[in-house]
């Protein structure tokens, strides 16, 4: 069942007074706000700062400090290709053309119809299986151009 927005932020309200309002918790507080909406819009941010007594700049700033953070809705399959080190000189580049080929999306894009959203890492820190892909958090090892197409075989 789909929540309504007013759900959604008191829930989203319930979580920050568990934590007391209390400003130390405002990565817990963005992490929980992500989950339950799925991005963290203007509005959201704002809403923390106003709860939390901050500012809404620092909100923002710790938003767009962390890359875990969002403030664009994603797809329902993200897939996010690392291009650390490690996966990098073992041909990520190569898989991220693929994925961007067959999806018709450029890196840090979603699909008009909001299936899919496609990303780039820096390091997932599983450099023993370079190159690695993970779609919505299960990580694939040892992945080639060639096996893209297996990748998204699961997910159509």
């Amino acid at each position: 069942m789909v929540k309504t927005n007013k759900e959604m932020f008191a829930e989203l309200e319930a979580f920050i007074a568990e934590h007391n309002n209390d400003s130390a918790e405002l990565i817990a507080i963005l992490h929980q706000a992500q989950h339950i909406f799925g991005y963290l819009p203007k509005e959201v941010q704002e809403f923390i700062a106003e709860r939390l007594k901050i500012s809404a700049a620092k909100v923002y700033g710790v938003v767009t400090f962390y890359s875990f953070f969002t403030m664009k809705p994603k797809g329902e399959i993200v897939i996010n290709v690392c291009l650390g080190t490690a996966c990098f000189v073992r041909g990520a580049d190569k898989i991220l053309e693929k994925f961007e080929t067959l999806l018709n999306l450029k890196n840090g894009e979603t699909s008009a119809d909001k299936k899919y959203t496609l990303t780039s890492l820096r390091c997932v820190g599983a450099c023993g299986l370079a190159p690695v892909v993970q779609v919505n958090g299960k990580t694939f090892g040892n992945c080639t151009p060639a096996s893209v197409d297996q990748i998204l075989g699961q997910y159509k």
